[in-house]
């Protein structure tokens, strides 16, 4: 109601007509009535015509303003559609990483896109029927009344027959169809799944089996559908059932009222085309009651997005950060835990400051916390005790947007969008000019392999950036972050997974990027941070040492034990034949 209700114009506007085609459609019995008593029962053509040619005008009347209805509710809906995927979209994009940890892509996407699909098919025409269907119902009541109170009697007794038990099926069929929504969304999340992850699963040949666990779920959601389909069917031939058998009841009480001679021939079929009308309304909203249930398990569905709030929000009053910005980082006695998996410490009073342009190394086996630490510091998570702040300022009291602008951001395994080359190296700011994303591809050694391509900047990159090579995606988001240009730089270890030329280019570029910035470094190998200012050790979500390349060495703990091993593998293998 609130997305309707934003309308007022073209609800008036739709209300208005509605209100005319119905008065009108009501007005043609009226006159009917009047024919038969004035015109074929007297014998009067003269009559008949006039009352034809009002009737005629009538319908003229009715015409326009059914058209007119139909044309502003199926515009009001399609904007209140549009509204509403935009509303839950943006809602989406303001909703902290915690909530996409516990929801699925695709059962997001299938309410983003089927629920809202569900809802088309029916608030447009379906709800101008109903709306349609509920005035007539209410004015062929009230004509029944003013045409004959004795006969209307009768629809006083019917009609809880035929209301009650609709509003009893329309409940248990919402019910089914909240069941049947959430089939089809795990059937979509599960389709997503593995539509993009198809090379990983032909590489295990799980083809088969992927296509088993999916009909599946087809079927489940098949099975939804049809007891859903079944309660609907049900509803529709009760409803049927039901106003047939109170129309004849009322044919039966007309007819005996007219030959008591309480009612004439005319205010009898006046009165029958009145429950006839009234019938056929109650008939055709029955099913649209189905459809309408339907869609109230596919808005219950997305209301709950709407209703959801994100579990990272500003801790008081706004706090604006110090302007030029100093680019220092302070982690004070943090613990952290993401709340999903037994409350299981991740990060285990982490304390550590870095210094405006120092470049810090965290190294530590996988589970360590590394990666955590850069999702606490842009406030993906908040934290479970302690304090991070960014120049001095605690990070929850601080917009998060405004936080984020202080960070360029390389991924381990970068994320393109698919668009072109352009596109992807003006995410980091989007109103950049040519000139502005051509110098940062020049300084990231992108500038050249593009020039190769055909299209130049304008060349698709595909969907996840297919069609580059990991090297050349690596060089693209170290353009974006340079095209940015934000104070703190984390580097996920950009270099890992590249072959000796793409690594060196990509080092290259990385050198260029880091220049003037301060820098936190996830090193999965250790000869890339021989020259970091500072290395941090992470085991078990605690820190446990830090210092230089050298000094950590010398120590002799656990950065010494794996420096020692990953420099004895780099190493020729060059004594194998002795």
């Amino acid at each position: 109601m609130p997305f309707v209700l934003a309308y007022p114009l073209r609800l008036t506007l739709t209300l208005g007509f509605l209100l005319i085609a119905a008065i009108t459609s009501l007005a043609i019995p009226a006159l009917a009535g009047q024919v038969i008593d004035q015109g074929f029962v007297q014998e009067n053509l003269d009559m008949v015509t006039r009352y034809g040619g009002i009737i005629i005008a009538i319908a003229a009347v009715m015409a326009i303003a059914s058209g007119a209805r139909f044309y502003f509710v199926s515009v009001l809906g399609e904007r209140v559609l549009t509204d509403l995927r935009r509303a839950v979209f943006d809602h989406l994009m303001t909703l902290d990483a915690r909530f996409f940890d516990t929801h699925r892509v695709g059962e997001l996407t299938s309410r983003l896109n089927g629920d809202v699909a569900t809802i088309r098919g029916a608030i447009g025409s379906s709800l101008s029927m109903a709306l349609r269907g509920i005035v007539t119902i209410v004015g062929a009541v009230v004509m029944m009344f003013l045409t004959s109170p004795y006969l209307a009697i009768g629809v006083v007794i019917v009609m809880p027959a035929l209301i009650i038990p609709m509003i009893l099926l329309a409940r248990r069929l919402r019910r089914m169809s909240r069941r049947t929504q959430d089939a089809l969304a795990d059937l979509s999340a599960m389709a997503t799944e593995s539509l993009g992850a198809t090379k990983t699963i032909k590489s295990f040949v799980q083809e088969a089996n992927q296509s088993r666990i999916y009909a599946e779920h087809a079927e489940l959601s098949y099975g939804a559908e049809v007891t859903r389909l079944f309660a609907r069917a049900f509803l529709v031939a009760a409803m049927m059932f039901l106003a047939t058998a109170a129309v004849v009841v009322l044919v039966w009480w007309g007819a005996r009222s007219v030959f008591d001679g309480v009612v004439t021939a005319g205010q009898l079929t006046q009165f029958m085309i009145y429950a006839l009308m009234a019938s056929n309304a109650l008939a055709a909203i029955s099913e649209i009651m189905g459809m309408l249930q339907t869609v109230a398990g596919a808005t219950e569905r997305l209301i709950e997005i709407l209703d959801t709030e994100p579990a990272v929000a500003l801790v008081g009053p706004a706090l604006a950060l110090p302007v030029p910005p100093r680019g220092e980082v302070t982690f004070d006695r943090v613990d952290f835990s993401y709340g999903v998996r037994d409350d299981e410490p991740v990060l285990r009073d982490i304390s550590f400051t870095v210094r405006q342009g120092e470049t810090v190394a965290l190294v530590g086996p996988s589970g360590a916390g590394k990666s955590t630490i850069f999702a606490m510091l842009q406030r993906f998570y908040d934290v479970t005790a302690g304090q991070v702040r960014v120049d001095g300022v605690d990070i929850r009291r601080v917009d998060p947007g405004a936080l984020r602008h202080r960070f360029a951001y390389v991924e381990q395994e970068p994320v393109m969008f698919a668009g072109t080359v352009a596109d992807n190296i003006r995410f980091g700011k989007p109103d950049a000019s040519d000139a502005e994303v051509e110098a940062a591809a020049r300084a990231a050694l992108v500038h050249d392999f593009v020039m190769e391509l055909d299209q130049g900047y304008d060349a698709i990159v595909g969907e996840r950036g297919v069609m580059l090579s990991g090297g050349q995606k690596q060089r693209v988001a170290i353009a974006r972050a340079l095209l940015k240009d934000a104070p703190i730089l984390l580097l996920d270890e950009a270099t890992s997974a590249l072959d000796a030329q793409s690594e060196q280019l990509v080092q290259i570029a990385l050198e260029r990027l880091m220049e003037g910035r301060t820098t936190l470094v996830i090193a999965h190998r250790l000869a890339t941070i021989r020259d970091a200012d500072r290395i941090l050790v992470l085991e078990g979500g605690r820190l446990i040492d830090e210092g230089t390349h050298e000094e950590l060495v010398r120590k002799g703990g656990r950065y010494a034990e794996l420096a020692r091993l990953q420099f004895r593998l780099d190493q020729p293998q060059t004594a194998v034949a002795e």
